[in-house]
């Protein structure tokens, strides 16, 4: 039976910290659903589309990683694909109270799919979507911390 995970987020935009937690569900999971969830309380630099597309392009060396949307809870999608996991970064201990909130709703909506936490690399600890965004609004450089599609992107957006 093919094991199938959901890494999530808004991906506004796809970071190199992200992308990373990506590359590691690759190697354990069969096929990864990357999901871009659509938050209305946010506002998006990019599209629902536009991430999709970003995304994508940064792993398409990756044939088992499936690129999807949702605009509803995780836990229906993950059973609406018959998902085992769901694959959550983590970077600081900072993320851990918001995600053990999140990982316990889930497992009371539905308590046979695990969530699975992935350290991030060091060289990314410090690296979220919205400090990328403020680096990029005001001309920095955030080349390192990004695929290069992304990296495009954003100057397109704030040039």
């Amino acid at each position: 039976m093919s094991k199938v995970a959901v890494v999530p987020g808004s991906f506004d935009p796809l970071t190199n910290g992200h992308l990373d937690i990506i590359k590691r569900a690759v190697k354990i999971f069969d096929e990864v659903h990357v999901v871009v969830m659509n938050n209305s309380s946010k506002n998006p630099l990019f599209t629902v589309d536009e991430r999709q597309q970003l995304i994508a392009q940064a792993t398409a060396e990756y044939p088992s990683v499936k690129i999807d949307s949702s605009s509803g809870l995780l836990i229906d999608y993950a059973k609406s694909i018959n998902a085992a996991a769901i694959v959550r970064g983590l970077r600081a201990v900072s993320d851990f109270e918001y995600e053990m909130q999140i990982t316990s709703m889930n497992r009371f909506l539905d308590e046979d799919i695990e969530t699975f936490f992935v350290m991030t690399k060091n060289q990314y600890s410090f690296l979220s979507s919205s400090i990328v965004k403020e680096v990029a609004k005001y001309g920095g450089d955030v080349s390192a911390l990004v695929p290069e599609t992304v990296n495009r992107a954003l100057k397109k957006v704030y040039t």
